[in-house]
């Protein structure tokens, strides 16, 4: 079974920034490429738990849930299902699950469950981690589309904002993010400005004025990785407002 391979954060992924980039789906796809290996592992650290929490969802064992996306990620390759992908012809979280869905019919028409694992894996699925995230996940009302959408978003908002803190640590101000953070995440649970005042040595106005600037940075990150995962013509403003929507599980 698919019980050892990496650790992941529950709100994070260990991937690189920007892998949601068509630029880097299409490397993956091409075969050619020195880079598609490396490529489709990264897709494959983004994007399993999305993946993994829709076969949960849909009514497959953790067991079953974790080898069906490692297989799906092993075949990706193998049955040339990247090059399909188009930029043009829409968003890439709709292209995967759609090719997703496609497999898993396959997958339960043919009952191969035992049979998997022939190929190269990417990806080494931790179903204990798999799990604990499955636990928190919220459990009525929502479908398998509906819990991929809120797990695609809330991937998107965590790349970016490993990101942000990345460049803030670079400049040595890693503290300074740490304590505004909550600011941008409206979680509440963070000091007051005058608290963060007193820390940082700063005056209150200096963190009012860092705190603006944070969320802007944070605002215009998000923006650009967005238009990364949708066709030219479509807008930016609309797909926030749909991961938004998601996350809420609104949409479906």
């Amino acid at each position: 079974m698919s019980s050892g391979g990496p650790s992941f954060h529950p709100d994070r992924s260990n991937a690189a920034f920007a892998t949601t980039r068509w630029s880097v789906v299409l490397s993956a796809g091409d075969r050619s490429s020195p880079d598609a290996a490396s490529a489709l592992e990264t897709l494959c650290q983004v994007y399993w738990y999305p993946l993994y929490a829709f076969a949960r969802r849909g009514g497959s064992s953790p067991d079953d849930s974790a080898d069906l996306t490692q297989e799906f990620f092993s075949r990706l390759l193998e049955q040339e299902f990247l090059l399909a992908a188009d930029r043009e012809k829409g968003r890439f979280r709709s292209f995967l699950l759609t090719v997703f869905k496609r497999f898993l019919s396959k997958e339960r028409d043919r009952a191969q469950t035992q049979k998997r694992g022939g190929g190269r894996r990417f990806l080494s699925i931790n179903v204990q981690v798999g799990e604990q995230r499955y636990g928190f996940e919220p459990s009525d009302g929502w479908t398998p589309e509906a819990l991929f959408e809120r797990q695609w978003a809330l991937t998107l908002l965590g790349q970016v904002m490993d990101k942000l803190q990345s460049d803030y640590e670079a400049k040595g101000r890693g503290a300074l993010f740490n304590l505004c953070q909550p600011f941008l995440t409206g979680s509440g649970d963070g000091p007051a400005y005058p608290e963060i005042a007193l820390q940082l040595e700063m005056n209150e106005t200096a963190v009012r004025v860092a705190v603006h600037r944070l969320r802007e940075r944070y605002r215009d990150m998000l923006k650009h990785e967005v238009a990364q995962t949708i066709t030219e013509t479509d807008s930016v403003e609309d797909e926030l407002n749909y991961l938004r929507l998601a996350i809420r599980g609104k949409n479906c």
